[in-house]
């Protein structure tokens, strides 16, 4: 089993993850069959219109939802990975100017907040060196990590490796960091989470923001005990739209004011948990 310590022997590392797909979902006027069928209203259209209502609940996020989230971050001193499609980086250069700022990380959620599990060898590596060069002029630097739209191809995570990405989010296997030796070049993969992630209160309707709190910090509690004896991560998703709502903003505030109770925590971005555990434990030859 490999080795692995945390800074300031902590039990448990937090990655608070926010994705920023605002602006770069899918729209008939980018060229897409439909319009986005992501929608809090479960109004999913498969015809070549625009659904401006659903337009207008993406711009949400960037209005209202992302002040809210960044003055949180910055009110407990927490540094967060965005996972950000580009294009919605290119759309919004105040959010990324904050991001930016605040000493977070930003990642690569795609060129767009499309999926690429349809794509050929030469579209995708396409699709994931435009999302780099992108980040690189938005963010200032470009991306080490990579978060598709849920689903990808048989050559997403070689190709990930050949573009010079050092860790892949695209796996809920686990809640620790673990070397992918399949190809040539090995990546660390960095487990993340649906079951804690704001979207379940998109996706399930019935699920309030207290029940979705609750799990949160049942998880963390459970995560936090077992990292007594053998430190843990804990991947937490939120989204600009989702968790931004005024309804929903103050269970983000309690959960922050759980963490920040316990001591032994190391609230970290993915890139910073990825080179600790990678400095513990080499890549495998």
């Amino acid at each position: 089993m490999a080795k692995w310590n945390l800074p300031g022997d902590a039990r448990l590392a937090l990655s608070i993850v926010v994705n920023v797909e605002e602006g770069a979902e899918m729209n008939i006027t980018e060229g897409d069959r439909g319009p986005e069928i992501v929608d809090e209203l479960g109004v999913a259209l498969h015809k070549p219109v625009r659904n401006y209502s659903n337009e207008s609940n993406y711009l949400y996020g960037l209005k209202a939802g992302a002040p809210r989230v960044m003055k949180l971050l910055d009110d407990f001193g927490y540094q967060a990975t965005f996972t950000a499609a580009a294009q919605a980086l290119e759309k919004a250069p105040d959010l990324t100017k904050a991001i930016v700022d605040g000493g977070h990380e930003v990642c690569s959620h795609g060129w767009r907040w499309v999926h690429q599990y349809y794509m050929d060898e030469e579209a995708e590596r396409a699709f994931i060196r435009k999302a780099v060069s992108s980040i690189r002029a938005t963010a200032g630097s470009r991306p080490t990590g990579w978060l598709s739209r849920y689903l990808l191809t048989d050559n997403t995570r070689r190709l990930l490796m050949e573009e010079g990405f050092t860790y892949h989010m695209d796996d809920f296997s686990g809640d620790k960091p673990f070397w992918d030796t399949s190809y040539e070049k090995p990546i660390i993969i960095l487990p993340y989470a649906v079951d804690s992630n704001d979207m379940k209160m998109w996706t399930a309707p019935s699920l309030t923001p207290a029940d979705w709190l609750q799990y949160a910090i049942d998880s963390f509690d459970w995560l936090y005990r077992e990292g007594s004896d053998d430190p843990q991560m804990m991947s937490f998703g939120l989204h600009l739209r989702i968790i931004g709502r005024p309804g929903r903003i103050g269970y983000l505030e309690k959960f922050f004011q759980h963490v920040a109770a316990k001591p032994d925590v190391w609230i970290a971005t993915r890139q910073q948990i990825a080179e600790n555990w990678a400095a513990q434990n080499p890549a495998p030859q």
